[in-house]
């Protein structure tokens, strides 16, 4: 390692600090999982890194804390760094925790992030802020290998244990929870922990812990397992490991305990006291919207300001893309041409020239540019970095060495993936949608998600790419008409036509896509027989007839799925593109309805509109006349 003379001081410490530990001490040091980034760093990086680490043991240690966060922001190469200990350990034994994780870590070698999980604390360092972070890439469980006796007895308590633990710990003024329940009939007891990191806000814990609880019960009904992502972690175990005195009561934290107090409060009001509770609420609420307006400015800058992208020089960039040679050109889009470059450090990324004309665009660059830095998620492509210094306006994104889906699709790569493979891209695109409307703090609306917009990495993990981007586009022009910023073929009817703009034109778009990846065509490539239709049209006409797997590419081994797998699918993507918008669910109810073992209730779909010209004798006669002519308009759009 270059730095090797610059930390052998502070291992050595450690290790002495491990081998004098009393005997007695349980620090908990079973290793869930340790990952690293494929993004390296120089060895002044890591002189940052090492005064962060004896800062966070210093605050470990001397003021008794069991979560911490320590940071070099303002250096050449920035590093920021968190520990948390579950709350039930001691000081010396959440000190053991990290002392380890801190020697372990550093076989991370060159990387600018990583993250190491023991039972017993948790220890990550990266080279942008992220205590704010839930969700990210590789939130995961570990099953445990002995099984109940009585499963249903097991399942039965160690679910309502779960999802207790689930509701409560996000409302806890320390994001813990730390609870025990009895298995009914066998007297044993089993015990469970949940924590979130302390800067993660509670609508996050909330939705980190939902994640970790759905993939927790994969793990039923083993006796003991985990799961963790990267702002929270949660456990379970008939095996006691803490005590029972380090119990958390959590029942103040449950709905039926905030109904009970909500009752007594109205019951309080009724019988006098009334006033002084208005006054003492409205007073309440005076404080509470300034602490919620506080953290919300809090959070936009932390994104904007301290968490922005990376500067690279346009020559570095035009060195790393070979001058933007024809040779490097990965491809080309609405928003511009993207390059394959190698940075200096070898870093292999992609470079994406934007084609921004308006003065107005580049003025907002670099606050848009800000914001899609802060967007983190492991089904949305990361943007590293930018330049703009020049007339040009250069973004820098992770590369993705499968490129797009629409190659593996109908392009020269067709038929190569498997079910289970298309079935987790249609999973990974509805969560990284999820999180663009839902869960990233400013709701972002992509506009133009297709195939060629998702692309694959090394696992075919799908990630999507150029969200963000629509709002840079001048208010007079687009890459595809002058009225709105998406893909013929792909675009919800009531955007193309009327420009009426939510996330259900993504929600729209999500289920062409899904449609041309279980049947692997182009959606704007008609079939002639019997007569010319194009897919979505063709998708509700064999639906209609029950015939679901006649859609089914055929280069799919039928052995690979089962036809009620289709069925749901099909119908899942079906309900994405009906007419009215109202009618399509939110992306995050097609990820539980994806997740979902049982079938979907099936309700009558409504086609879009574009679709069913001759038939709209559901609509009143003004409503009609309105609907025909916007079939017509999007027919002639869509080249039929």
């Amino acid at each position: 390692m270059e730095n090797s003379s610059s930390w052998p001081w502070f291992v050595v410490f450690m290790l002495l600090a491990l081998v004098l530990e009393p005997a007695r001490s349980d620090p908990q040091l079973n290793l869930i999982i340790k990952g690293c980034s494929q993004y390296k760093v120089s060895g002044s990086f890591f002189n940052s890194l090492n005064a962060t680490f004896a800062d966070l043991r210093k605050s470990l240690l001397n003021e008794k804390k069991h979560y911490a966060t320590a940071q070099r922001s303002m250096s050449e190469e920035p590093v920021f760094v968190m520990v948390q200990c579950r709350n039930y350990l001691s000081t010396k034994d959440c000190v053991k925790c990290f002392d380890t994780a801190a020697v372990q870590i550093r076989n991370c070698s060159h990387a600018n992030g990583a993250r190491i999980i023991y039972d017993g604390c948790i220890l990550r360092y990266e080279s942008t802020k992220f205590y704010r972070q839930g969700t990210a890439d590789g939130n995961s469980q570990q099953c445990g290998n002995r099984t109940a006796q009585d499963t249903v007895a097991f399942n039965t308590a160690v679910g309502s244990l779960v999802k207790d633990l689930e509701l409560a710990t996000p409302k806890t003024s320390n994001r813990y929870a730390a609870t025990k329940t009895e298995i009914p009939g066998g007297g044993k007891n089993v015990y469970g922990v949940a924590q979130c990191s302390e800067n993660v806000i509670e609508i996050d814990c909330q939705e980190c812990l939902k994640v970790a609880s759905r993939n927790i019960q994969g793990c039923f009904p083993t006796t003991d397992a985990r799961a963790f992502d990267a702002g929270c972690f949660l456990r379970y175990s008939t095996t006691r490991f803490f005590a029972d005195n380090q119990t958390v009561n959590i029942r103040p934290f449950l709905e039926h305990g905030s109904s009970s107090k909500r009752k007594v409060i109205i019951g309080a009001v009724a019988g006098g006291v009334g006033l002084l509770l208005v006054a003492f609420m409205l007073f309440l609420w005076y404080q509470l919207s300034r602490t919620a307006k506080a953290t919300r400015t809090g959070n936009i800058l932390e994104a904007t300001q301290l968490q922005g992208p990376l500067r690279y020089s346009y020559k570095d960039l035009k060195n790393a893309t070979k001058n933007f040679s024809e040779e490097n050109k990965l491809g080309e889009g609405g928003f511009g041409e993207v390059y394959k470059g190698t940075l200096k450090n070898g870093n292999v990324v992609a470079v994406k020239k934007l084609i921004v004309s308006s003065s107005a665009a580049k003025a907002q660059f670099e606050s848009e540019v800000k914001l899609i830095s802060n967007v983190h998620h492991r089904n949305l492509i990361r943007l590293l970095g930018c330049s703009n210094k020049r007339a040009d306006l250069l973004l820098v994104y992770e590369y993705m060495s499968n490129g797009s889906l629409d190659k593996f699709l109908y392009g020269e790569k067709k038929g190569t993936l498997n079910w289970k493979q298309r079935y987790e891209i249609i999973f990974g695109t509805a969560r990284g949608l999820a999180y663009l409307h839902e869960q990233f703090h400013v709701r972002i609306i992509h506009r133009d998600i297709k195939s060629s917009n998702i692309l694959l990495d090394d696992d075919f993990l799908p990630k999507i790419a150029d969200f963000g981007l629509a709002r840079l586009l001048p208010e007079n022009q687009s890459h595809l008409s002058t009225r709105f910023a998406g893909t013929l073929g792909y675009t919800a009817p009531e955007y193309a036509i009327h420009g009426q703009l939510t996330e259900k034109v993504d929600t729209f778009s999500f289920g062409v896509v899904a449609l041309e990846i279980i049947s692997g065509r182009r959606s704007t490539d008609a079939k002639s027989e019997p007569v010319a239709q194009f897919l979505l049209e063709e998708a509700w006409k064999l639906v209609e007839k029950d015939m679901h797997l006649k859609l089914v590419d055929e280069a799919l081994d039928p052995n690979q799925y089962t036809p009620e797998e289709v069925k749901k699918v099909i119908g899942i993507a079906l309900s994405c593109t009906q007419s009215p918008a109202a009618l399509r669910p939110t992306m995050s109810e097609v990820v539980v309805m994806l997740t979902s073992d049982s079938n979907l209730e099936q309700k009558t779909p409504t086609r879009p509109t574009f679709i069913d010209a001759g038939r709209v004798s559901s609509m009143d006669t003004s409503a009609s006349t309105a609907s025909s002519k916007a079939t017509a308009t999007f027919t002639a759009f869509s080249g039929r």
